[in-house]
């Protein structure tokens, strides 16, 4: 039954993102001129992701062979295996390849709306603000709905199958971990590559377009222009789409074996469960099930008045999801965890799935007070535009050190709170079970953050067609406000995604722990005072700062092309900036993809490679599966904090210039202004290039380290 109602949820929602998608498609497609401009966008976009799924394809076919060779062949046989050496190498690799394709699809369909919600988002502007942020949020949705249902759908499938040919059911968390690594592989490259374009467009459409030739942002004479509007959909909707996929399938994976070590450890004490051992597996799917049905309820409440705020329509939809959430927790907890022997277990177990929302809305407003202009921080860094670019840079590097303080100290109480409620839930060891449900919670309104995440690009394309297609500054006053509000969501969606995380780093460390104890390895702790285990945690923390610098290199060295590009066109054609000439938009795009994939090659590799070599060089000196779990550890904090800073402080710089640009300080074209230009140019590769990237990279250490555990010990 709860196999049943996870498939068939996730059919639903599957079959609810396509009549979202048909609502969105019956909408107004615009003027012939608003179309000339978003199908060379839609074109740009679809050109970019066809050349990067064929590389991050050429990629991901060796290493499922590479998964294969060392399951069916290298590593020997273990009288604790659960299957046969040949079966578990099929498992692992079958699985790996299956969630990199699920991954992919994910990520595709979420770009495939956005690319065409973004001008029918703009052609109801033009009567309705409300209209246009309905499909605004409608077509982000779709990708929210995918993402979510697709990861599920992929996770029970796979269990349901490898339950019919008779593998027993507390063994397949174990043998599907793979889904969970091919999901994080494709993440990367998707959110990496999206995210070096779109920065290396965007730095190279301000810093020629705004600075040097003092024309506005989407001006139609700017080369680079289609080339960051297509970077807002790689990056924003696909490369996003990717990572919250594998974050949510590695996250339920990794909860299903928590979940199978607590009810057969209960049972060993003579304790049941109502639903079973299976029920207790099959928890973290159907309360992810139950989210999507409150998801979609909060995506349609929302709507507003025409001088209505749109950021508040949006979070009253947000609120119901949160709250329809917490509901469907409590019927799960209550249905799946229930045990005669600890009556209040299933109790506690809802309140660790409350401190999990709890914590994704703390993570919502720490994030919105670090980046809004109406708060402290972004006033300082504004206020600092006064005396230059230097200024700007310190006092924007500042505030983004500062804003890693409050997110630790939630992430701790949440930790700490659920682990003691799952300790005295009457179950034995059910902390770590406990830390897993609050990660469940967290990530209980997952589609309905991604909806509005993606709303941010849709919004921001929609405004730059209106300012492309020369429409009336009423129009654009709409698409601004629409585009405002769509820049604070997207703000929001990454604090709430590095949240996530962070809560999941632990879960699937955790896991790891229980797939070495399934493979008749213990590991009890991680003694630091070795130094083999010390350099592990060492080399952990050296990847983060290291693959950080990798990807903002990369958009330096892609707007390096960028720049002189535009510089040669103004130059070579005078009549580009008088207006009496059209730029060469399909020159820049064909730039940006060609350096966004040269870059994002390396950084990929030494992420996947790192943790591999790490197990196998320790491997000799017989302590491996310890030296990678103290990377695994160590890297995971320096990640945790490192996003946050480059996440938060990129934001707060991005937004100190569009506080400038409201009139403060002089307005647009004031020296602040141009000071807050450079700190926004410092702050993007920061905020959507290194910072979403480390995101996954948190992620993919645990999820590779749980596919390769066994060739560690």
């Amino acid at each position: 039954m709860e196999l049943g109602l996870t498939l068939g949820c996730s059919v639903f929602a599957l079959l609810f993102a396509v009549y979202l998608a048909k609502w969105v498609m019956k909408n107004d497609d615009g003027t012939a001129a608003m179309r000339e401009i978003a199908d060379a966008i839609r074109e740009g976009a679809e050109a970019f992701l066809a050349r990067q799924y064929k590389t991050i394809a050429a990629l991901t076919i060796p290493v499922a062979a590479i998964l294969y060779i060392l399951y069916g062949f290298i590593r020997p046989a273990s009288a604790a295996d659960p299957v046969s050496r040949g079966e578990l190498a099929v498992y692992v690799a079958g699985s790996f390849f299956l969630g990199a394709i699920c991954s992919g699809i994910a990520g595709y369909m979420g770009m495939f709306v956005s690319i065409r919600a973004n001008i029918r988002t703009a052609s109801a502007s033009r009567t309705s603000l409300n209209r246009g942020l309905q499909i605004a949020l409608r077509g982000g949705a779709v990708s929210g709905l995918f993402v979510v249902a697709m990861s599920l759908l992929g996770v029970g499938g796979l269990f349901a199958i490898l339950e019919a040919v008779g593998v027993e059911a507390q063994h397949i968390p174990f043998l599907i971990v793979g889904y969970g690594f091919g999901a994080s592989f494709v993440a990367l490259f998707a959110q990496l590559g999206g995210g070096i374009y779109t920065k290396a467009a965007d730095v190279g459409a301000d810093l020629v377009g705004k600075v040097e030739a003092g024309i506005p942002e989407d001006d139609p004479r700017n080369p680079a222009v289609i080339a960051d509007l297509v970077g807002d959909n790689v990056g924003d909707c696909a490369g996003r789409g990717a990572d919250l996929f594998e974050s949510t399938a590695a996250e339920n994976i990794g909860a299903m074996i928590l979940g199978s070590t607590l009810a057969i450890t209960a049972e060993a004490n003579s304790i049941t469960f109502a639903a079973g051992i299976i029920g207790v597996m099959m928890f973290p799917l159907v309360v992810r099930a139950l989210g999507l049905l409150a998801s979609i309820i909060g995506i349609m409440v929302v709507s507003t008045r025409e001088d209505g705020d749109p950021m508040q329509a949006l979070n009253r939809g947000y609120y119901v999801t949160t709250i329809l959430a917490a509901i469907g927790f409590g019927v799960g907890c209550k249905w799946l965890l229930a045990s005669a022997q600890a009556p209040h277990a299933w109790l506690n177990f809802w309140f660790c799935g409350l401190i999990g929302l709890a914590t994704a809305m703390a993570f919502v407003y720490i994030t919105q007070y670090y980046t809004e202009y109406k708060y402290r921080p972004v006033k300082e860094i504004a206020e600092a535009s006064q005396t230059g670019p230097a200024t700007t840079i310190i006092s924007g590097f500042a505030v983004a050190l500062e804003c890693t303080a409050l997110p630790v100290v939630v992430i701790s109480v949440a930790i700490i709170g659920s682990y003691y409620l799952g300790q005295t839930s009457g179950l034995p060891h059910a902390g770590l079970f406990g830390t897993a449900v609050a990660t469940m919670g967290m990530l209980g309104t997952a589609a309905y953050i991604l909806a509005m995440d993606t709303f941010g690009p849709i919004a921001d394309n929609a405004g730059g067609i209106i300012e492309m297609s020369q429409q009336p500054e009423e129009i654009r006053k709409k698409t601004d406000r629409l585009d405002a509000v769509g820049n604070t969501t997207k703000a929001l969606t990454k604090g709430y995604a590095i949240g996530s995380a962070a809560l999941a780093a632990f879960l699937l460390f955790s896991a790891y722990l229980d797939e070495l104890r399934n493979f008749g390895q213990p590991l009890e702790s991680v003694n630091i005072a070795k130094p083999e285990v010390f350099v592990g945690g060492l080399l952990g923390a050296m990847l983060i700062f290291l693959f950080s610098a990798l990807a903002i290199r990369a958009v330096g060295k892609a707007a390096y092309y960028v720049i002189n590009e535009v510089r040669r066109q103004f130059k070579e054609n005078p009549g580009i900036l008088k207006g009496t000439a059209k730029p060469s938009y399909r020159q820049c795009v064909d730039i940006v993809t060609a350096g966004a994939l040269k870059q994002m090659v390396l950084p990929g590799i030494l992420t996947v490679g790192m943790p591999i070599a790490v197990g196998l060089i320790f491997k000799q000196m017989n302590i491996g599966a310890e030296a990678v779990a103290a990377m695994l550890m160590v890297g995971t904090m320096g990640g945790i904090l490192m996003a946050t800073m480059l996440n938060n402080g990129g934001g707060a710089w991005d937004n100190a210039k569009k506080y400038i640009e409201t009139g403060a300080y002089g307005g647009k074209g004031s020296d602040p202004h141009k000071a807050a230009v450079v700190g926004d140019t410092v702050g993007d590769p920061f905020k959507d290039t290194a910072g979403p990237s480390l995101h996954v990279v948190i992620k993919l250490l645990s999820t590779i380290t749980l596919v390769l555990a066994p060739l560690f010990i």
